[in-house]
């Protein structure tokens, strides 16, 4: 068979799938088997990912690569549809290393060991299908399918109110899918032809007032994944309940289902809509900067404190996606891809030092460096990457995205100037909330209770491992960004070009802005 004939994405999201349903009949009474079998599961699948974008994906074409189609149910229109571009193949990649150390967070499980993997595992080609598909019923289906393993993840290994955290993670984002459904029916079945497939859909000419109710639509259900303030409330929750692989999850990956929907469906398929719109996203990325910084500053349970910090983040992704300028929007997707990383990275060392103190309340901690040395040196490394430190990821995406939108010519130079201010002020906030973070944590007066148990000991390799894995790309990235723009800047910038030009006019586009700005703040508070 031809290489580049194989069905590449297929193989990678149906794999780990099939491989976890041999998990019930695997012999293994501790576990132990079962772990290393996950473990080489991911690291195949996430072989595989590398492996066909290195040998089939031409980072100069902006277009669908890898591309397969198959028919599922004809009589419905339903197809086996996938395919990867620039703003898909980042995603799949941080999906597959992210779940792979996810596996191997996860070794100290004790508690139904089978169930626990098939759970992750399902969820690999689960997350994987969401950035791949390409066609909308598809896409309704595995963006639901991923919900059901966080779900038991989040209610039988969560902390104690982890029922209440599960269900209200399930609410909330079952309720926002049913709009990406409605949605996505009235797209399929517009105008003379019916069909699903994203990009006929996207060569529909919808009326403007049609793509304004289309665009509202998706963007509540991608405001609760994202999340976007008010529509925040679950992933606080499920952060403080969740365990420390569940953790990654949820950070690295899950969230940025949001931000790439957003750009997939509401900037891409409807850009007119897209262009009145998109101060709306700037002023609530705003919101999302300001107010997750300050509500995470004043938080005392550690969990939280991230979760929010997380929140705050995302924030520089809808900015940038309403930039209009192909330097911001490539900072929206490089921002999605280093706080994959950093998000990962933070929560599994959060995840590690509850092992150890037994405790998330700030109040509870203090002076544990001496004992914890190596783990004092990875948390605070990866905090500085979360705080934008120069050489890290983080600082040349949000660098990115602030350069893209003040550069815009979208905008009037009054609404740049507030913006830029007010997410100055949210840059500054961040080293406030998490170097004292560090402080509470580390230095300081020892608890004696705390220092005196017998499970405060320093990180073992494995969990040195992960971490290590986790900064070498966000330190690399931070260096030489081109590592990661280069994979997406063909696509980013054909995006933007089509954004542009279904702007109008300049004039009628400064009124429009003028108009949604002034009624924005409304929704925002």
């Amino acid at each position: 068979m031809n290489i580049a004939n194989f069905p590449w994405l297929t193989t990678i999201i149906l794999f780990p799938i099939a491989a976890s349903l041999l998990l019930p009949v695997i012999p293994d009474k501790e576990g132990k088997t079962v772990r290393w079998y996950s473990l080489i599961v991911g690291l195949i699948d996430f072989a595989l990912i590398v492996y066909a974008f290195y040998t089939g994906y031409d980072f100069s074409n902006p277009d669908l690569q890898l591309v397969e189609s198959y028919p599922w149910v004809p009589q419905m229109g339903l197809n086996w549809s996938v395919g990867a571009d620039g703003l898909s193949m980042p995603l799949i990649i941080l999906t597959g290393f992210i779940t792979t150390l996810a596996i191997l967070a996860a070794w100290p499980v004790t508690f139904k060991p089978k169930l626990f993997y098939f759970l992750i595992l399902a969820m690999y080609g689960g997350q994987i299908a969401v950035f791949a598909v390409q066609d909308m019923l598809l896409f309704f289906l595995v963006w639901e399918l991923e919900l059901v393993p966080i779900y038991f993840l989040l209610s039988i290994w969560g902390g104690k109110r982890r029922q209440y955290a599960a269900t209200k993670f399930i609410l909330y984002t079952a309720g926002g899918s049913l709009f990406i459904l409605l949605s996505a029916l009235t797209m399929g079945f517009y105008g003379d032809t019916v069909t699903f497939d994203m990009r006929a859909i996207a060569l529909k000419d919808f009326a403007l007032n049609f793509q304004l109710a289309l665009y509202a639509g998706f963007l509540i259900a991608y405001a609760v994944k994202l999340p976007i303030i008010p529509l925040h409330t679950w992933l606080p929750d499920a952060h403080g309940e969740a365990t420390a692989p569940v953790h990654m999850l949820l950070a690295g990956i899950l969230l940025k289902m949001g931000g790439y929907a957003l750009i997939r469906m509401n900037a891409q398929m409807l850009p007119d809509a897209h262009a009145y719109f998109a101060p709306v996203l700037v002023v609530l990325g705003v919101v999302n900067i300001i107010y997750a910084a300050l509500t995470s500053f004043a938080q005392r349970n550690l969990k939280r404190k991230i979760a929010y910090s997380s929140i705050s983040h995302m924030g520089f992704v809808m900015i940038g996606i309403a930039s209009f300028t192909d330097l911001g929007l490539s900072g929206a997707v490089l921002q999605m891809v280093s706080h994959g990383l950093i998000g990962a990275s933070l929560f599994f060392l959060v995840g590690a030092t509850y092992d150890r103190t037994h405790t998330l309340m700030l109040d509870e901690m203090g002076g544990v460096a001496k004992r914890m040395p190596k783990i004092f040196a990875m948390f605070t490394t990866c905090s500085m990457a979360s705080l934008a430190l120069p050489g890290m990821s983080g600082f040349v995406a949000e660098l990115m995205v602030f350069v893209g939108f003040a550069t815009s010519d979208a905008y009037s130079s009054t609404f740049k100037v507030i913006v830029v201010f007010l997410m100055a002020v949210g840059v500054i906030l961040t080293p406030i909330y998490l170097l004292s973070m560090l402080r509470e944590i580390f230095y300081g007066e020892e608890n004696k209770e705390l220092v005196s148990h017998q499970a405060l000991i320093d990180a073992e390799p494995r969990e040195v491992f992960i971490i290590a894995c986790l900064l070498i790309p966000i330190i690399g990235i931070g260096f030489y960004p081109k590592l990661l723009t280069q994979m997406y800047d063909a696509t980013t910038v054909q995006l933007t070009a089509r954004l542009r030009d279904s702007v109008p006019t300049l004039a009628q586009k400064q009124e429009e802005t003028l108009k949604v700005s002034l009624s924005a703040p409304q929704i925002g508070n």
